[in-house]
């Protein structure tokens, strides 16, 4: 594989390659199988070409703005003004009387139902609220799927650098256990030996062939996340120092937890349902008044024409709207209990992501500032001694264990701060220009 293609795998894996005895294999592996001459074909992602694919051909996310769009268009809706009700009768009138006159008969009547005042201004007030927390939901949905695909993005990347880091510890044990084995075969170290070393190898096998499933197994769900724009080979290239300057630009917890509060998008929808359940009540109260009704109409038989105009009056007598109004008002402390508990649940939430993120961050500094290195010299000490004899092969084993241990903390460390990061950023989406 051509160096280029290596690049940004070695770029991924950051200090570990400067502290490994041996350097670091860097070729991206296939999927589920082994590397060859049609890996090198498989396009290659960075993670803003995966963001764009997601907006442009998530079809949840194409969904959710076809819904926004269904919102907008029931504000028209709810603004309407009701049609007119045209009804048309034609019959014959017979004479049963002498004198009465016989012939065509017809009546024709308009009746326009009048809406009082405001209850159309209550009904676009509903409908209102009813777009704008489709739009909220909207922002909520899209950076739930943003946070989805970076999540994915840098577990990829995460598996990817384990599986090489894998490999690479095969390599290392196949050559300790053939220089064993050579030691074994002319009497200057004992058999057991070649058997710890042979269950070494076993274990390094193990460890590699799992690595490569996991390695296919985030590629398919980043492709989840993402959508069938992606194809379903492909690679991504980036590192995990992109992470370095959200890290740095991070504010306080007081001051995230005042922004996730006026910015998160489910809190604005949460707070544009309670809007709309109060304007829906409004609505419900105001429908028990009389509604009204202009009609006119119009009757011709053989010996008249009469015309009529007056009012209808709907009064309610019986149905006070009760069970409405019951609802209504229900839906609305459901509503308001709900943006309760969804500002409980998302500070929360933020306050858990803040402490991940502490966490992995002083795990990281450790790990990057002396126990990679303590566990490298360690193991430089191990094999110095084993190779002039004054120690076995177990400690040698042993002090190389530790080191890996080390190393797949590091790479562990840099994921669970991405995941920090991306679920306070989700929490708290960028203020809109």
């Amino acid at each position: 594989m051509k160096l280029k293609s290596l690049l940004p795998i070695a770029a991924l894996l950051g200090g570990l390659s400067a502290h490994a005895p041996h350097a670091l294999a860097v070729e991206t592996p296939a999927p589920a199988a082994s590397p060859g001459p049609a890996a090198t074909a498989e396009p290659t992602y960075t993670l803003d070409e995966l963001l764009h694919l997601a907006r442009a051909g998530n079809r949840a996310l194409l969904a959710a703005r076809d819904q926004v769009d269904v919102a907008r268009a029931g504000i028209q809706t709810a603004g309407a003004f009701p049609n007119p009700e045209v009804e048309y009768l034609s019959g014959r009138a017979r004479a049963r009387q002498p004198g009465a006159n016989p012939g065509d008969v017809s009546t024709m009547t308009v009746t326009q139902p009048l809406p009082l005042p405001g209850q159309i201004g209550l009904r676009q007030g509903v409908a209102t609220a009813g777009a704008e927390a489709a739009t909220a939901g909207l922002s909520a949905f899209a950076a739930e799927t943003e946070a989805r695909v970076k999540l994915g993005y840098y577990e990829l990347l995460r598996r990817e650098a384990e599986f090489l880091a894998a490999r690479e510890d095969q390599s290392l044990i196949t050559q300790i256990r053939s220089r064993i084995k050579l030691r074994v075969d002319t009497g200057e170290a004992p058999r057991y030996e070649l058997i710890k070393a042979d269950a070494e190898l076993l274990n390094a096998e193990k460890t590699l062939s799992g690595s490569q499933l996991r390695v296919a197994q985030a590629r398919a769900a980043l492709r989840q996340a993402v959508g069938d724009g992606l194809p379903a080979r492909f690679g991504v290239r980036g590192q995990f120092a992109d992470l370095e300057t959200g890290a740095k630009a991070l504010p306080a917890f007081a001051a995230l937890r005042d922004e996730v509060l006026a910015r998160n998008p489910e809190l604005a929808r949460t707070r544009a349902e309670t809007e709309r359940a109060e304007r829906q009540l409004q609505l419900e109260r105001a429908l028990r008044a009389p509604s009204v009704a202009v009609r006119a109409s119009r009757d011709r038989d053989p010996d008249l024409d009469t015309s009529r105009f007056g009012l209808v009056v709907t009064v309610p007598l019986w149905d006070r709207r009760s069970g409405p109004v019951a609802e209504a008002g229900a839906g609305l402390s459901r509503a308001r209990n709900e943006l309760a508990s969804r500002e409980f649940t998302l500070l929360q939430s933020l306050e858990t992501a803040y402490r991940n993120y502490e966490i992995a961050s002083t795990q990281l500094s450790a790990l990057e500032g002396g126990i990679l290195h303590q566990a490298e010299a360690a193991m430089k000490v191990a094999e110095a001694a084993y190779r002039f004899g004054e120690r076995g092969i177990l400690d040698y084993l042993d002090a190389q264990r530790v080191f890996r241990a080390a190393r797949g903390e590091l790479i562990a460390a840099r994921f669970e701060l991405a995941a920090a990061l991306i679920e306070i950023e989700r929490l708290r989406p960028p203020a809109e220009k």
